[in-house]
């Protein structure tokens, strides 16, 4: 980020002469953006002391997580943004699109995500903090059932596309990358499962979806209060999904009876039915970690960063999980076994591509 990008935005939320600034490089995450928090001295009364500069990447409107591409003229993360502001959600303010330099200045939520806080909490008070997590998610889906026809939340959905597209991930990374390419026999076996698995999801019902609920996508501020970040690809989907993505999170290993109590207290506070809310829990589940398992081998061998390696091990206990509450994949079951060494609960963390 040179300075003059940066200058440009400053100015017109601090205005001119430019203060005096303070620039730290953030550390990264799976995203292709760069962010930067920028400390001000002498803000002016009104004005923010620290604010977050977000670095969108050369094709910001675009999305490697597959599935259609709108023909959109807003950015998503700001149309989204907007969207979740009037349900009156909690998002980060933004201050500043400075969309010819590719920079967005948006409020400074602090360091604690909901990941780092668990961490620093025990387990026996993680059925409070979950708790908070799973009410959020509840009323970030009751104010999104009505949506607008226009909203790019409702021109994106997970379609047959995009599913079929999320399974063939995790057979080409996860699976063949690893492990080498199936044979003609195992290549039918994962086909017939993955079929199965597309005509189950595509059946349930259907809403907003934040598509990647989990605990770096939460952030925590005074009191425990939760704000929601990385919603830029928010879509129609299983209304299930973020539950999901919630409770089968690959960066925190949760046991059984904590998800089980957490999806009973979704169906409550949404008027679901709980066995069948369960059985779409698990399903999704499967599709999901399936399709992050692959993720992490990609974002290793193509952006050349094995930070997420660690995380695939724990995407397959999620995956073994899934398929002893979701019956009828036994075949699926039986290949797993035979080509991932130590599934689904010893595998190891495998090798970066850059070693």
């Amino acid at each position: 980020m040179t300075p003059p990008n940066l200058n440009r935005a400053l100015g017109e939320l601090y205005g001119e002469p430019l203060l005096s600034t303070e620039v730290i490089k953030l550390r990264g995450d799976a995203s292709t953006r760069s962010y930067f928090r920028v400390r001000v001295a002498d803000a002016p009364t009104g004005r923010p002391a620290s604010i977050i500069a977000m670095l969108l990447p050369e094709d910001a409107f675009k999305s490697d997580e597959g599935g259609k591409q709108p023909d959109n003229q807003r950015l998503p993360f700001l149309e989204v943004a907007e969207l979740l502001e009037s349900k009156g959600l909690p998002v980060p303010s933004i201050y500043v699109e400075d969309l010819t330099n590719r920079i967005i200045l948006l409020e400074d939520l602090g360091d604690l995500t909901f990941e780092q806080q668990l961490r620093r909490t025990p387990r026996s008070d993680w059925q409070r903090l979950y708790g908070a997590a799973v009410d959020l998610l509840a009323d970030l889906h009751e104010r999104c059932v009505d949506l607008p026809s226009a909203s790019i939340v409702s021109q994106r959905s997970f379609d047959r596309e995009l599913l079929d597209w999320e399974l063939d991930h995790f057979r080409a990374w996860g699976l063949e990358a690893l492990f080498g390419p199936l044979d003609a026999a195992q290549t039918a076996t994962v086909a017939a499962g993955f079929s199965t698995l597309v005509h189950e999801i595509e059946a349930m019902p259907y809403g907003f979806v934040h598509r990647d609920y989990q605990s770096k996508n939460l952030m925590v501020g005074p009191g425990g209060a939760l704000t929601l970040i990385d919603f830029q690809d928010a879509m129609l989907g299983p209304r299930v999904y973020d539950l999901v993505a919630l409770l089968c999170d690959s960066y925190v290993s949760l046991d059984l009876d904590l998800q089980e109590s957490m999806i009973e207290r979704y169906a409550a506070l949404r008027r679901i039915q709980p066995s069948a809310l369960r059985r779409e829990f698990w399903l999704v589940a499967l599709h999901r970690k399936l399709k992050d398992a692959g993720r992490f081998i990609y974002i290793d061998r193509v952006r050349e960063n094995p930070d997420f390696l660690q995380w695939y091990p724990q995407s397959l206990v999620y995956v073994g999980r899934a398929l002893g509450q979701a019956p009828g994949f036994e075949a699926l079951e039986r290949l797993l076994r035979e080509t991932i060494p130590g599934f689904p609960d010893a595998v190891a963390q495998p090798a970066s591509s850059m070693e």
